[in-house]
């Protein structure tokens, strides 16, 4: 319980709240990038603790939430081929795409797995010889050390039946798509601890002095995501713009140097397409040249195409911070965990169900209907 005690402390939380409206003498929007740190912050209530100046936006730190719908539509299309294992963690076996959803796709006879690890993938590859066998390979930087150590050991233990449907992107970029854009409102970003945990955060030492913005990484418990407020509104409020390390417990400013070496030998960078958002240059990971042969798009001709959002879904205003979950007409009614229009409602991170779960707030629309209906 010391671990509770000590980052999920009450009294601590409610002096962090008040040192951080002691300090606060204008308003400020800061947002926070990881989904985890969202979950927490609607779960425990942290933006309700902060004084009414301080806005906190909820940003495109969910990796299962970006990815593109057309990536989850080759993935039901793969776990319907015969003599193919199709392999993922559990937070995509829901997510939609046009063609419906990789639950769907095993309950119409494909061979769908939920692992752990892609390396239980790869032992799946190696006791099933006469099968191809594809991971679903999402996420930040943070799963990429994993993902790329599969590649390299299914390489030297020589399986061709295994490959990689490759959905990995990176932070800074994504960073710098959203303080470029004219509907830009961050003033400055809690930073997601675990991603540099891998990275460190020198890379975002060049947005911060080129955007003039505060950049805190900040861990994911109240105390870390209260603390980490603290450190912002304070850099804020004495017009500095510098990378700041609150999550010290578990980052180091150059991160994790095998880890990173591992992704460098495997993945190279490349742009990548973010669902809801745009197309984001050097954005993302992909195979290299030598382990190309492992590419499951390029291993069975998966072809590219472009598909639209749902027109009733604002799910990429939520990942830039532009509307709140519950601006959406569609929140709640429409769109429910059980039935989703996007993947912010059905992801374990995403900001829509963070608020379905732990808010269950409607927009004025939707108030409106179901009190005329009553």
């Amino acid at each position: 319980m010391k671990y509770i005690d000590e980052y999920r402390d009450a009294e601590a939380a409610q002096h962090y709240a008040q040192a951080i409206a002691k300090l606060t003498t204008r308003p400020w929007t800061i947002m926070e990038v990881c989904g985890g740190q969202t979950h927490a912050i609607v779960k425990f209530g942290i933006d309700e603790l902060l004084p009414p100046q301080i806005t906190l936006l909820h940003g495109p730190g969910c990796p299962v939430c970006v990815t593109p719908l057309e990536l989850i539509d080759k993935a039901v299309q793969l776990a319907a081929r015969p003599n193919l294992i199709f392999t993922s963690f559990g937070d995509m076996l829901r997510v939609p795409g046009t063609q419906g959803d990789l639950l769907s796709a095993k309950a119409n006879g494909g061979d769908v797995r939920m692992v752990y690890s892609p390396l239980d993938a790869v032992k799946l590859a190696e006791q099933n010889p006469t099968k191809q066998v594809v991971f679903f390979a999402v996420g930040f930087e943070t799963t990429a050390p994993a993902n790329a150590m599969a590649v390299h050991q299914a390489y030297l233990r020589g399986l061709d039946n295994f490959s990689l449907l490759v959905s990995h992107v990176l932070v800074p970029p994504a960073l710098e798509a959203l303080l470029s854009s004219p509907k830009n409102r961050v003033q400055a970003f809690l930073a997601a601890g675990h991603v540099c945990v891998i990275m460190g955060y020198t890379e975002y030492e060049p947005l911060a002095q080129k955007y003039h913005i505060p950049i805190v990484v900040t861990g994911f418990e109240p105390l870390d995501i209260l603390q980490g407020v603290y450190m912002t509104v304070k850099q804020l409020e004495e017009g500095r713009a510098e990378v700041e390390n609150q999550y010290s417990r578990a980052v180091r400013r150059d991160g994790n140097l095998p880890a990173q070496d591992v992704i460098r030998e495997v993945f190279e960078i490349v742009p990548r397409k973010w669902r809801g958002i745009a197309n984001i240059p050097r954005s993302g990971l992909g195979l290299r040249a030598k382990y190309a042969s492992f590419d499951a798009e390029k291993r069975f001709n998966l072809t590219e195409y472009s598909v639209e959002e749902s027109s009733q879904c604002i799910s990429g205003l939520v990942l830039q911070g532009i509307n709140k979950p519950h601006e959406c007409p569609a929140f709640g009614t429409l769109c429910t965990p059980e039935n989703p229009l996007g993947a912010t409602m059905v992801s374990s991170e995403g900001a829509c169900a963070a608020y379905y779960r732990y808010r269950r707030v409607t927009n004025k629309a939707t108030a409106g209907i179901k009190e005329a209906q009553s």
